[in-house]
């Protein structure tokens, strides 16, 4: 096999929690207090403080992609939607830093199938609401063309190369090659939509109250676009996988009936070609780490729903 590559994460890239005190020292005029280290975050490393009675969380990035993201989000917040307020971006440590206000709560990966009763309905909720966004004025990709660039291997973007590594796996480039062809025979099934997509909700990027009924905060919307609310869904239902407690949840039997009549044309099709997309997508990340133990895994989910194909709806 092809020996795992040594990619540091961006966040562990942070300065000392001293430097950190004297710069936000030095930023708010007042010392912070209760700095914390906080987690789950691939590229960005993060610090929850308080100045006063206001907590608020610094973050720490190479670039201003994924602040500016999150800071034109903003406007699709709302009580369903609750996106944290970006307060300020700039540059220190010779990067890039955001100021935003915190949320608190549970990552949504970390409930347990045992609360599916209250967090079920809390999803279902989450996911309407991101559908149910007004239409911004903003530039995208047509949406079988994002799809369809998710899977290609592209210059200039952190995973590149990987299509040349997946050669070295015969029977997991066999299971790309087919659902590269499941997903494109089937791309006439999938309109080119303007609802809002995060299409990162299962990365440590939603928070829920204690009680797992209600969400507290949506954030990392650099990969966010505009296309088909589906996929928010397939991105549940086939990360699922990987976390207990929403893949017990059943979400598209939950999810399927509250589509509206638009929506609910092709749904299934729609569905199933986004889950494909999503796994393979994966595929190429795990190539990128060197994960090869995730890549066979993932490998065996997409053989799986080939043979299974879409799901029924009713």
């Amino acid at each position: 096999g092809l020996p795992v590559v040594d990619l540091t994460k961006p966040s562990d890239n942070k300065p000392t929690d001293e430097a950190v005190v004297a710069f936000l020292a030095d930023y708010h005029r007042h010392a912070p207090e209760g700095l914390e280290v906080l987690s789950g975050g691939f590229w960005s490393a993060a610090y929850g403080y308080r100045i006063g009675h206001e907590e608020l969380v610094l973050r720490i990035g190479d670039d201003d992609h994924g602040f500016r993201a999150d800071q034109r989000a903003m406007r699709y917040g709302s009580a369903r939607l609750p996106v944290p307020d970006v307060i300020d971006i700039g540059q220190a440590f010779g990067r890039w830093f955001a100021v935003s206000r915190r949320h608190r709560g549970r990552f949504l990966e970390d409930i347990g199938p045992d609360e599916g009763g209250a967090l079920g309905p809390t999803v279902v909720g989450l996911l309407t609401a991101l559908r149910s966004v007004p239409e911004a004025d903003v530039p995208a990709r047509p949406w079988r063309e994002w799809l369809t660039d998710g899977i290609s291997d592209q210059p200039g973007r952190h995973d590149s190369g990987w299509r040349s590594k997946l050669s070295h796996h015969g029977d997991i480039e066999r299971t790309f090659i087919a659902v590269e062809r499941r997903i494109r025979a089937r791309l006439d099934a999938c309109p080119d939509r303007r609802q809002l997509v995060h299409s990162d909700l299962l990365h440590y990027n939603v928070l829920v109250a204690p009680a797992a009924d209600a969400v507290t905060a949506v954030f990392s919307w650099k990969c966010s676009t505009w296309g088909d609310a589906l996929y928010d869904l397939a991105w549940c239902t086939f990360c699922g996988r990987w976390h207990r407690g929403i893949g017990a949840l059943g979400l598209w039997d939950l999810v399927a009936p509250t589509l509206r009549a638009a929506d609910a044309v092709d749904a299934s099709e729609r569905h199933h070609v986004y889950e494909l997309q999503i796994g393979a997508s994966h595929l190429a990340w795990y190539l990128t780490v060197g994960d090869n133990d995730m890549l066979r895994w993932t490998a065996h989910q997409l053989d799986h729903l080939l043979d299974a194909g879409p799901r029924k709806y009713t």
